[in-house]
């Protein structure tokens, strides 16, 4: 089969597959639907079914085989979802309560897929976290009802199997793979008790004992936990809503691991600032972190916590693997232009820097080879569309809708991991038919007065370049940190600064050497030999740049305090008094 996977596509044109590269013409496998209410799409974990709802039905089809499975009534529904193996497909819509204040209809329907029946209808009030999480192998399946979580087994949804019952959990993740099944459990803390995740194996809850990490912290609002693929570790990204020093408007991150051996530690980031990103290695034993105020820092972290490789400053806010591990991409949407910088990460080598300005979409293909961003609606109305990349920087295909049209959503078929074999990194851009499109880097103001002169350099900041974080082979001295650099930096400058004043006192007079803070346009202090005239003539011109500044303000504008005005009538007689001192009367 030549066309190994396609994309789906959902918008104001209707819902349509187009097939991968080479030929990004539209899939036979699916038949467009041309309605313009479709709410949700959804693939299977293996890419073999899609799932959508037109409005008026939820569709069912097997996309290898382009026939339709299942159709079922639902034209309210908003949100789909398939178990992992294919047996159970989820739909959800919204709560509606009864018209007197009573209980509403069930809006969480789970459907046997085999033989089309539903299963179980649960009432489920909010959107988010609506859907039930599975094991892998679909031997568990467990959803979190008023704070406790439930588990249900072997895809029997009558009997609760086990409850994880803590003080209130807010949110759970199950670890992924094979069993045994682990779950992480965020509480969230209360009344001065900090907020704890906690590891557990299935089903062993038995208290804090049972736990296989725990970790506490006080700054949590609401936690994000990411499980490793191997199911070894998690992170966490704890935020707060405010940041009480009043740094920064996201509120305030740190980073927490976790390890199922029970090691935990607090992930050391050496920039202060928000955590944009955190992303692990598909190999399980690396993690990327995007942190830090704007040109953010990016580093790859070890298990240990310890830096590996540092890509230094960028305007970058996002962290993508490749499905394979082997290429990682650090970009910045959203409110910045759209840069990525592409690295091979075996080599710590830079592949290439394509810019895919107003995108709000990013996705790796499974064959770990291409990319796909998009710009979709409603995060942009305009210039809606799509662009598939190859790794290298080239553009292979790119569709934009027409002006009075919009595209809400793109995806990748996915596919079982080993499907597609990891190939060599290129470095060398593919060829493309799709001429390259260079955004014009926009000119920076200048003033009518400057614009005939030579343009100087004015940055507000330097990048900091990439560094190799590992230890030298043999053993070598741990990687400085951060402040040990710049305390070596200081060393080394104030030895230069030595020498120097030696080299100085060999060829003259003797001239003490100026400290190296001094502010270049200083006066050069007078001394009239008495320490004591000297401090009063010192501090008398203290309140003279004073009483200068709030002249200044005045001019500006700005209303002054009584004592402030008391302080420029004084003027005169300061004046007077260090002309005497220096004359010295």
């Amino acid at each position: 089969n030549e066309f190994l996977y396609s994309i789906a596509v959902r918008g104001s044109e209707g819902l349509y597959m187009v097939n991968g590269p080479p030929s990004f013409t539209e899939s036979s496998a699916f038949q467009r639907d041309s309605g313009k209410n479709c709410k949700a799409v959804a693939f299977s974990k293996d890419g073999s079914l899609f799932a959508w709802c037109s409005g008026e039905k939820v569709n069912v089809v097997n996309v290898t085989r382009a026939e339709l499975l299942r159709s079922f009534d639902l034209p309210k529904a908003v949100c789909l979802e398939f178990s992992p193996k294919n047996n159970v497909l989820a739909t959800w819509q919204a709560y509606s309560a009864g018209k007197d204040g009573t209980m509403g209809v069930p809006n969480l329907q789970l459907h046997d897929l085999r033989t089309g029946k539903c299963l179980k209808s649960f009432i489920q009030k909010k959107m988010q976290n609506w859907c039930p999480c599975w094991a892998d192998d679909e031997s568990i399946c467990a959803r979190n009802v008023n704070n406790e979580v439930h588990f249900f087994e072997n895809n029997n949804f009558n009997t609760i199997a086990n409850k994880l019952h803590l003080q209130k959990v807010s949110d759970f993740v199950l670890s992924p793979g094979a069993q045994p099944t682990k779950v992480a459990v965020y509480v969230p803390g209360s009344k001065g008790a900090p907020s704890f995740v906690r590891l557990y194996q299935y089903p062993n809850f038995g208290g804090p004992q049972s736990a296989l990490a725990n970790k506490s912290f006080f700054k949590a609002d609401r936690v994000t936990m990411l499980w490793n693929k191997k199911a070894t570790a998690v992170l966490v990204v704890a935020s707060t809503e405010v940041d009480k020093t009043g740094a920064s408007y996201y509120g305030e991150q740190t980073l927490h691991y976790l390890a199922a051996n029970g090691e935990s530690a607090v992930v050391q980031l050496p920039k202060n600032g928000p955590i944009y990103d955190v992303a692990w290695s598909p190999n399980s034993v690396e993690f990327c972190a995007v942190y830090g105020f704007m040109p953010a820092k990016a580093t790859i972290f070890n298990l240990k916590c310890d830096p590996v490789f540092d890509f230094g400053t960028g305007p970058r806010n996002a962290a993508y693997y490749s499905p394979h591990g082997h290429i990682l991409v650090l970009a910045g949407f959203g409110n910045l232009r759209g840069q990525m910088e592409v690295w091979d990460v075996k080599n710590y080598k830079l592949i290439s820097k394509p810019v895919a300005s107003d995108s709000t979409y990013f996705a790796w293909c499974p064959d770990g080879e291409h990319i796909v961003t998009a710009t979709c609606a409603p995060r942009l109305r305009v210039s809606n569309g799509y662009k598939i990349w190859h790794y290298t920087g080239s553009v292979l295909h790119t569709y934009e809708v027409p002006s009075n049209e919009e595209m809400w959503q793109v995806s990748w078929q996915p596919f079982p991991d080993g499907v597609f074999p990891e190939r060599a990194v290129r470095y060398q851009a593919v060829p493309s038919e799709v001429p390259s499109a260079e955004p014009k880097p926009a000119q920076a103001y200048r003033p009518p007065a400057l614009r005939n002169k030579p343009v100087t350099s004015s940055k507000l900041h330097e990048d900091e370049p990439p560094q190799n974080m590992k230890p030298p082979l043999g053993g070598g001295d741990k990687p400085l940190s951060k402040t040990a650099l710049k305390n070596q930096r200081k060393h080394e400058a104030k030895k230069a600064a030595k020498q120097e004043a030696k080299g100085d006192a060999n060829q003259g007079p003797a001239q003490a050497p100026a400290p190296q803070n001094a502010p270049r346009n200083a006066v050069p202090a007078t001394t009239t030999g008495d320490p004591d005239v000297d401090k009063k003539i010192k501090n008398l011109k203290k309140k003279l740049k004073a009483i200068e500044q709030l002249k200044e303000q005045a001019a500006a504008g700005k209303q002054l305090e009584k004592n402030q005005v008391e302080k420029i009538q004084k003027e005169a007689a300061l004046l007077k008094e260090l002309e005497d001192l220096e004359l010295g009367v």
